[in-house]
């Protein structure tokens, strides 16, 4: 099977970034690659499958770009690309996740990466941010550190003023598109997980393929989670709900299936598509990009806005 080139396709997806760029106007941080017309009420995110490490940060880190990679969702956002050919829109940040996480609070902190004291508005008790894991990591997956020196906390608030605000003000027009055209919303969060971290399933012996997040039913009606896994499971995949991942800050921040806007988490592992060790797709990548294909297209059809209205919790 042919390897997948993770760049085809990006001088038409950028094309408009790049003729703002010449024009002396600055780059939007995140791209949606948007439907002719809206048909479903699905909106796809996918938040760290960002390529463009910022010069900044290759000049304040001393680990090379395979390194920095490891830690992004690489080429989820190819995974899951066909959303508009289904009539739904979908969100990818073009920033890498190393150097600012939008799936966390706007400061979400450890106040050990920066130089100066940092304001009482910051999170600075978080336990993501403690393992190295805020809203600018400290650490790669890998548990090294990312820079040299300590930040000063305006560089902070320089990135989270142009990327973080930006892209959750784009996610949250997406999804309020679909609250004003269907009356509901259903918001699909793509993510990977590294294999090494995946479950195991009840039997103890195979990994988990797909785990899938509604914060225990409290972003998403169970009964759409329940159809999403039915999907999945139906293409082959062994999936585990909510453990350990029950989704993050995005899921628990857009799901109110109380109002109809249901928010899910996917995570899948990265063994199926990808050479972890090289950070390039490996030849099981197409058949995941179908598969996944194949759920846009069954969820756009079976989840109706009179199922996801119904579904109420």
């Amino acid at each position: 099977m042919d390897r997948v080139d993770p760049l085809a396709g990006s001088d038409i997806e950028y094309a408009g970034d790049r003729q703002l760029e010449a024009q002396g106007r600055p780059r939007a941080p995140y791209c949606v690659l948007a439907p002719v017309q809206r048909t479903s009420p699905l909106v796809f995110n996918s938040p760290h499958s960002g390529t463009d490490y910022p010069d900044d940060l290759i000049a304040s880190t001393g680990l090379d770009r395979t390194t920095l990679r490891r830690s992004e969702d690489s080429f989820v956002d190819m995974l899951f690309a066909d959303a508009p050919s289904f009539g739904a829109p979908l969100l990818k940040a073009l920033f890498p996740r190393a150097y600012l996480d939008v799936n966390r609070e706007a400061f979400e902190l450890d106040p050990m990466m920066f130089e100066d004291s940092l304001p009482s508005h910051v999170n600075t008790r978080s336990l993501r941010a403690a393992a190295g894991f805020g809203t600018i990591a400290r650490v790669v997956a890998d548990g090294i550190a990312i820079y040299r020196h300590k930040l000063p906390f305006s560089e902070a608030e320089r990135r989270v003023a142009q990327l973080y605000h930006p892209y959750h003000s784009a996610l949250s027009d997406l999804i309020s598109g679909s609250l004003q055209q269907f009356g509901c919303a259903l918001l699909i969060d793509c993510h990977s997980m590294p294999s090494a971290g995946a479950p195991a399933i009840s039997s103890g012996r195979q990994a988990a393929d797909i785990i899938l997040g509604d914060r225990y039913g409290t972003s998403c009606a169970p009964q759409i989670s329940q159809i999403i896994e039915e999907i999945l499971r139906g293409q082959g995949y062994q999936v585990v709900r909510n453990s350990p991942y029950a989704g993050g800050y995005i899921t628990d921040c857009y799901g109110r299936p109380g109002r109809a806007q249901h928010a899910v988490q996917i995570e899948i592992n990265r063994a199926l598509y990808m050479d972890e060790n090289h950070v390039a797709p490996s030849d099981g990548f197409t058949r995941v990009k179908d598969n996944m294909s194949s759920l846009i297209e069954a969820l756009s059809t079976r989840l109706t806005p009179e199922l996801l209205i119904s579904s109420i919790v």
